[in-house]
């Protein structure tokens, strides 16, 4: 089923947060063109409404760009263990992460990056062509780890996922590296993702485990620079870190111990930190209603403080700081839910409203493979959401989500 072609339409709204801009548009127009692209922005009284164009009236509400969670997992996941997930079929995993993107589509959220599934290539391409409703879909495919490292699982016998798990597959040695890369390289994936230090929901494994030598990184960045694709690290250990930036990651996923050499080569990489706080959150405050194990927990709570002091130290720096909530789909880390990360960084970490939106929309889109989302500028698309409430009155208004559109035209969800 084919997308229609979306007809040029003027939406005139109480105020419009174009992801740039420091000061909202009070009494906005937004003019979106019928290719799905903003052709006009600004006070009502200084954009003309084409002749001939559906007015649709939005009084008292706020649009804001459409939120881009910069890591999730679409992988159907209805439990918080780990190995429960390998033997969930992907045909059951797909249908699962189907009611997800609904889920996102009807929290606002119009893009996001997929780090760690079998089945985001499908969904991706299922959301292009008008099959399914949601976001649009950013996908790694399966992460890259070492035996052993944080994309295993310990707990299960070697045999059982020496050929990888829904999240992951494992690779030793430089030439094993690059070729799981080509791998996924040849799947048309978006971008890649390996692991570069151990994590939470690792048994085996600490934050502050580095993980895969300098060689089997540069193995995997460098195919990905060939094929003009960004490298995303899970990262958390200042070591894993910056062995990731120094050997061509783009983006550090988590960073729990980002130093302020972590920091400074971070900027000087031109890269983006997505410090998933939302995660690190709820298993710190709830995750042992939810069946996370006592040694993640321990793990959680242990690395919670530093965490946060990292992502200060990044936002003093003025580093890229972008919203993603490594959300996976049980009741815990629920799709839909994935606002919780803006929250957070105004909550916890300092920010303000408008640099929270702008971490959710104009930051966030910088660790996707296109430059025009994001913002609500001319030329960008016009992927947007409608608010209730005023966002930068209080930031928990993102929350509150009556309308989502992708290219000017409303998801039906």
């Amino acid at each position: 089923m084919a997308r229609e072609r979306p007809a040029m339409r003027v939406f005139d709204v109480a105020r419009l947060v174009d992801g740039r801009s420091d000061d909202a548009v009070e009494d906005a127009r937004l003019v979106v063109d019928d290719d799905g692209t903003v052709a006009a922005v600004g006070p009502r009284e200084s954009v003309d409404a084409p002749p001939d164009t559906e007015h649709v009236e939005l009084p008292d509400r706020t649009v804001v760009p459409g939120f881009v969670d910069a890591h999730v997992h679409l992988q159907g996941a209805r439990s918080m263990d780990v190995a429960d997930w390998t033997t969930t079929p992907d045909s059951l995993a797909a249908a699962r992460a189907t009611e997800d993107l609904r889920s996102l589509a009807r929290a606002g959220f119009t893009s996001v990056r997929d780090l760690g599934s079998t089945v985001g290539v499908g969904l991706r391409e299922a959301v292009r062509e008008g099959e399914i409703a949601g976001p649009r879909v950013f996908t790694s495919g399966r992460a890259i780890s070492q035996t052993g490292g944080h994309g295993d699982v310990h707990g299960l016998p070697h045999e059982w996922v020496a050929d990888g798990t829904p999240l992951a597959t494992l690779a030793d040695g430089a030439a094993e590296c690059r070729r799981e890369a080509r791998k996924r390289l040849r799947d048309g994936v978006d971008c890649l993702k390996i692991m570069t230090t151990g994590g939470v929901l690792s048994e085996h494994d600490a934050p502050d485990h580095r993980q895969f030598t300098d060689d089997e990184i540069t193995a995997m960045t460098r195919e990905a620079d060939r094929a003009g694709v960004d490298v995303a690290a899970h990262a958390q250990g200042s070591a894993g870190i910056e062995a990731a930036l120094r050997n061509g990651a783009t983006t550090v996923e988590h960073g729990f111990y980002l130093d302020d050499d972590c920091v400074s080569l971070l900027k000087e990489c031109g890269g983006t930190f997505v410090p998933t706080l939302s995660i690190m959150h709820r298993i710190s405050e709830r995750g042992g209603d939810h069946g996370v194990p006592d040694w993640a927990l321990a793990k959680a709570r242990e690395a919670r403080d530093a965490h946060v002091e990292a992502v200060e130290r990044a936002a003093e720096a003025n580093a890229a700081i972008a919203t993603g909530t490594d959300f996976m789909g049980p009741e815990l880390v629920p799709h839909g839910e994935n606002a919780l990360e803006m929250e957070l960084l105004v909550d916890e970490i300092g920010f303000s409203e408008m640099d929270a939106i702008q971490a959710g929309t104009r930051v966030a889109a910088r660790t996707l493979a296109r430059d025009d989302v994001g913002t609500l500028t001319a030329g960008a698309r016009a992927d947007f959401a409608v608010l209730a409430d005023d966002p930068l009155a209080d930031i928990s208004a993102v929350r509150r989500v009556e309308e989502t559109y992708v290219d000017g035209r409303r998801l039906a969800v």
